[in-house]
């Protein structure tokens, strides 16, 4: 295998891993259930902190 080969294979499986990568991150955010988490996590730095004694 030479370079230019290389390069081409590099950029087309690197291209479609990122890809996929990026669909999994997003699927991943916008599963069922998850909308709680997402709720709490947000409002989270608002709530009192009750450690404070």
């Amino acid at each position: 295998m030479n370079y230019e080969t290389l390069r081409h294979l590099s950029d087309s499986f690197g291209l479609l891993f990122l890809t996929f990568t990026f669909l999994g991150f997003i699927g991943w955010t916008f599963r069922p259930g998850s909308r709680q988490k997402h709720e709490e996590a947000a409002h989270m730095i608002f709530e009192e902190d009750q450690d404070d004694g």
